[in-house]
């Protein structure tokens, strides 16, 4: 099985930036892809970012088009999210998680969806105050 760690959450002022990491041990041939997602209190989990393992391919979810970055050093076993001009609601709580299929794409969209992802980190806090 897969273990994934996060890191780098914190409190940051509205248009300030964040780089969230995650590194995965164990046996991570079995992902084709790696994501990052966020979750609030009574909020379903919402997909943010993805990206193919073999090839660099990326995915983002349409509110953080432009101002996230998923990057990964498959050498390492670590994935990165760059977060830019971040805003109060980017505020939540973060995780890291491997899976089979990393976005169901249709048109100008691509949906991330935590149910094709098998191993989840514990998350990381992020706070955005206005």
């Amino acid at each position: 099985q897969v273990q994934l760690v996060e890191s780098g959450g914190g409190s940051v002022q509205a248009g300030g930036s964040l780089r969230l990491s995650c590194v995965a041990s164990g046996y991570t041939d079995s992902s084709d892809c790696m994501g990052w997602f966020r979750q609030v209190p009574g909020k379903e989990r919402e997909g943010v970012a993805g990206i193919l393992l073999r090839s660099g391919r990326t995915f983002y979810g349409d509110s953080v088009q432009g101002r996230f970055t998923i990057s990964r050093d498959n050498a390492k076993k670590m994935v990165y999210l760059q977060m830019n001009s971040l805003k109060p609601e980017d505020s939540g709580v973060y995780y890291c998680a491997a899976g089979g299929a990393c976005a169901l794409c249709s048109g100008g969209s691509c949906y991330i969806r935590p149910e094709e992802y098998n191993y989840w980190g514990q998350g990381t806090q992020v706070t955005v105050s206005s």
